[in-house]
């Protein structure tokens, strides 16, 4: 992976991953601003909106670095940090799929399950990210 992919997938992750906690601490964990406000905070849309515009962005940086990095690591059998190269490998599809889908979704019920899905899928991936990132490297040929 060259410099630039590197910087360009830690900076989408930090912005998709950051204020995908901000936004759902936000509406899990605060009271609504007023009454009959579906808002818990005043910076809630603005969490909402980056979140929301830059994950197509960490999906396509994904997308990019996928054959260089992940499936050339894979086809050259490196075994530095395979196991939570793997591990985000095959949980990045839920975790946008999730996403995806809890944006079409109009029944209440998939609203919730996808939600709930998302939550979870897209935290684990996010914290299997942080961890990918400090396991140590092993220089192989």
């Amino acid at each position: 992976m060259s410099r630039i992919e590197a910087w360009w997938i830690h900076l989408s992750v930090a912005v998709v991953g950051l204020t995908g906690i901000v936004w759902a601490w936000m509406i899990y964990f605060l009271e609504p601003i007023e009454e009959f406000s579906i808002l818990h905070h005043p910076w809630e849309p603005q969490m909402q909106l980056l979140h929301i515009l830059g994950a197509p962005f960490l999906v396509f940086v994904l997308g990019l670095v996928w054959k260089k990095h992940v499936w050339g690591k894979i086809r050259q059998g490196h075994r530095s940090r395979r196991r939570t190269g793997l591990f985000l490998a095959l949980l990045a599809a839920p975790a946008a799929l999730s996403g995806w889908f809890l944006q079409v979704s109009v029944e209440e019920f998939w609203r919730q399950f996808w939600a709930i899905s998302h939550l979870i899928t897209g935290l684990i991936w996010f914290l299997g990210f942080l961890i990918h990132q400090v396991v140590p490297v092993n220089k192989e040929p």
